[in-house]
């Protein structure tokens, strides 16, 4: 018998904490998730002629339209200022998702062997130290 505590030699390389950090990481996407699908952001252009409501995951959740403001005969500017408004949230709420997520993402990867925003970890051959 070996005196090696390590499983399997594998040199200092404990499944069981990469397993927790994984969980931790899941639950930690998980309520970002929730929180940005509990978000609604807003798009508006025309000065406020037009304005949508967006929820955090890009669904249409609300427009609205300043009263007397179209002619009702003429709905093609109408349109355009609608998916111009929508346009304009749906970007914000990527933003979003990338401020809530992209963290959670890159690290996520990094642990399991993708490159990091520096790129592979040439030294470790983009694998988790100890492998």
């Amino acid at each position: 018998m070996s005196d090696d505590p390590t499983p399997a030699g594998l040199g200092g390389f404990d499944m069981n904490a990469l397993l927790q950090q994984a969980q931790q990481m899941q639950e930690q996407m998980m309520s970002a998730q929730q929180e940005l699908a509990d978000t609604t952001v807003s798009g508006t252009v025309g000065d406020g002629l037009v304005s949508v409501s967006v929820n955090g995951i890009g669904e249409l959740v609300g427009v609205r339209i300043r009263k007397d403001s179209f002619d009702p005969a003429d709905t093609e500017d109408l349109e355009d200022l609608i998916v111009a408004a929508y346009r304009d949230a749906k970007s914000q709420v990527e933003e979003l998702a990338s401020e809530k997520l992209g963290p959670l993402s890159g690290a996520a990867g990094e642990m399991f062997g993708a490159p990091g925003p520096d790129g592979p970890d040439t030294a470790a051959g983009g694998l988790p130290p100890g492998f």
